[in-house]
């Protein structure tokens, strides 16, 4: 069986002002301490009775399964030396049976890389950059917290070129407060000319526990509308969000832009040129099992119980909190049996994200039984309205439910 590995570095240089993700800041003294608690997982992962089936079922990858992509992400994995990524890469090695024509990404900053320490990445194995670019307006990277600036994204590609990088990826993002859709496009434009197999284009979601979310969600929404209020330390206000029309015009001027310079969009935030789709990621929206290595990393394995005989799944994240990870912990955040309704609803969740959809045949194989035995009236009511399509053994998002995809997605929980 084939799985794929996480490998969570947690450490920034500063918090962006959106940002949710498990990250923090860091002497070197302490990401050397927790590189050597990655690495001692990655070896022998440490059995009690809580994890023992996680345990289990990851000896059993290290001799058993091979490891078809590798994705090291954050946090920011780029602040560390690149010496001690290829230490972790050369420990997944002894491990793992990691296929020869593996993808694996590792996520950088722009502006945190240079010559040297890429040729360290192209020696362990790394082959896929993925650049977090964001904007090429300054603006809005400074309003964002964003710590380099548009001129050191295009340094940064063309160090990861002379370098032999073929396969580089940018994230962009969009529904900025302030932004207008001239400049979104002005964005899009600048990054199809540094020439990527791949672009991201996310929009920004307000997520609680961020900066943003203090002054754009619902506890600022007590006190009324921020924008145009002062931002600490800048001289500036705080520009409005774009609305929804808005927003709306620039998903789909993404489509349109990206598609007339040869990007296909293969899922609802992701556009690849030929042969370039993010393998990794597949792996999830598919349901190819994985394990996450390093703090609040997650898995989702397959699970044998030998009391039963019965054969399943669980989904576990490691422990968030750095200093029980540091002693040793693997007391899980999250430890999850998933049923089989679960996994049916995750497979059509997940699989309407892309824009090839679900492969009824594949339902099929996996789960017994045809998709309309669950979802048949949640499938007709949508077709119905036109934002599900059901053609050539394939159900997908229309246009309009792409628009509308969360409330789609959640009637299949």
């Amino acid at each position: 069986m084939k799985t794929e590995l996480y490998i969570h570095i947690p450490f920034c240089k500063k918090k962006c002002a959106y940002c949710d993700f498990l990250s923090l800041p860091a002497y070197r003294e302490v990401q050397r301490q927790y590189v050597d608690v990655l690495l001692e997982e990655i070896r022998q992962p440490q059995t009690d009775e809580i994890w023992q089936t996680r345990e289990a079922e990851i000896r059993q990858a290290q001799t058993e399964v091979s490891v078809p992509t590798i994705f090291i992400g954050g946090g920011t994995p780029s602040v560390l030396p690149a010496a001690w990524i290829a230490e972790i890469l050369d420990t997944v090695h002894a491990c793992f049976s990691v296929e020869a024509d593996a993808e694996i990404t590792i996520e950088a900053n722009p502006g945190s890389v240079d010559a040297e320490k890429l040729q360290v990445w192209r020696q362990a194995g790394i082959n896929r950059i993925s650049f977090g670019g964001q904007s090429f307006q300054e603006e809005e990277l400074q309003l964002l917290g964003r710590i380099h600036s548009a001129a050191q994204i295009r340094e940064s590609v063309a160090l990861a070129r002379e370098a032999g990088f073929a396969n580089i990826n940018l994230d962009l993002m969009s529904g900025l407060p302030g932004q207008t859709a001239e400049a979104w496009e002005n964005t899009l434009r600048q990054a199809i000319a540094l020439g990527p197999e791949h672009i991201s284009a996310y929009s920004l979601i307000i997520e609680e526990g961020t900066l943003f979310y203090e002054h754009y969600g619902d506890s600022a929404e007590e006190n009324g509308n921020t924008a145009g209020k002062s931002m600490p330390d800048s001289g500036r206000t705080w520009p409005p969000l774009p609305d929804e029309d808005t927003e709306r015009r620039m998903y789909e001027r993404t489509g349109e832009i990206l598609a007339e310079a040869g990007f296909r969009q293969y899922e609802i935030s992701n556009y690849a040129k030929e042969g370039f789709a993010c393998r990794h990621n597949i792996g999830y929206w598919t349901g190819v099992p994985y394990i996450g290595f390093g703090l609040g990393a997650a898995g989702f394995l397959p699970r044998h119980t030998p009391e039963t005989g019965q054969d399943g799944w669980i989904r576990y994240k490691n422990t968030e909190q750095l200093p029980a990870y540091l002693a040793g912990s693997r007391e899980p955040a999250e430890y999850q049996i998933l049923t089989q309704k679960d996994l049916e609803a995750e497979c059509m969740i997940l699989g309407l994200r892309m824009t090839d959809g679900v492969e009824e045949a594949a339902f099929v194989r996996r789960f017994g039984h045809a998709i309309d035995t669950s979802y048949g009236d949640t499938l007709r009511r949508y077709e119905q309205m036109g934002l599900l399509i059901r053609e050539n053994g394939r159900i997908r998002l229309s246009a309009e439910g792409v628009s509308v995809s969360n409330t789609v997605m959640a009637d299949f929980l």
